[in-house]
């Protein structure tokens, strides 16, 4: 890479930063088609690189979602320990014959079918009216806790751990669909769920990625330039979550996720 790519690097890590950080999707969903839109592919060498960067996103806005009191303790009691599980069943699987070699650009299309989802849902937020009410932390205790592991803890680890995203994509969603939770708290639930869901997930995969031959210098010189303005973005974007209208963001972000799953399935 010479220093221009290393600059759109950069501004790659900050738009991931601040999408993560707003959305409580860790980044990677945006970090992911970008470089592979604008660098070419090499889907597991992003994905060891996406899982890094998701840890750096999701703890500052972690925090920030921790001071305004957003997280919800007795779901995430639940969502980390299931996820992590969730996580190491998905690297395996990402990490198999199946997706390496001329294979990878399957890992590719199942990423683009994957952003069709994503955008689909936010379409479906965006045509929708109904604002879900608060819940506190005595009502998300009686939440029956195998919904929250086999509804959203499990297969938030697994899409994360299969694709390389952070999982908020799924755990913020299934949320408000399945448990009832109102958006910014389901944000602040999958910003803490994914802090350590992405410690494991970027251990075990740039492990499984060494043996199958990618270079794990690579893979931390990619994050060393991503991770920087991510956090920057992280952090700011989980302060825009709680002050800022949500419509023209998920219209961006909409637009963003179709283009890029068009071109990473017709690859």
């Amino acid at each position: 890479m010479n220093v221009t790519d290393h600059l759109i690097v950069a501004l790659i890590g900050l738009g991931s930063g601040m999408f993560g950080g707003m959305l409580g999707v860790g980044g990677s969903v945006v970090m992911i088609p970008a470089m592979t839109l604008i660098f070419g592919p090499a889907q597991q060498l992003y994905q060891g690189a996406a899982m890094i960067m998701n840890f750096f996103v999701s703890l500052p806005a972690a925090v920030q979602h921790r001071r305004r009191h957003a997280i919800l303790s007795s779901i995430v009691r639940v969502t980390i320990p299931t996820s992590i599980i969730g996580v190491l069943a998905g690297v395996w699987l990402s990490s198999g014959q199946w997706f390496h070699g001329d294979n990878e650009v399957y890992l590719s299309r199942v990423f683009g079918g994957f952003l069709f989802y994503v955008a689909a849902y936010n379409i479906y937020r965006l045509l929708g009216h109904t604002l879900l009410p608060d819940v506190d932390e005595a009502a998300a205790a009686q939440l029956p806790r195998w919904k929250i592991a086999s509804l959203v803890g499990l297969p938030t680890g697994f899409i994360g751990g299969l694709l390389g995203v952070g999982g908020g994509i799924v755990a913020g969603p299934m949320q408000q669909l399945v448990l009832r939770i109102p958006l910014n708290r389901a944000i602040a639930n999958s910003a803490v769920t994914i802090v350590p869901l992405s410690i494991i997930g970027a251990v075990y995969k740039n492990i499984a990625n060494a043996r199958a031959g990618i270079s794990l210098t690579e893979t931390l010189l990619v994050a060393g330039f991503l991770v920087p303005t991510a956090m920057v973005g992280g952090y700011l974007g989980a302060r825009f979550t709680h002050v800022m209208p949500r419509r023209l963001l998920r219209v961006a972000f909409t637009g963003l996720m179709l283009y890029a799953a068009i071109a990473l399935i017709r690859r």
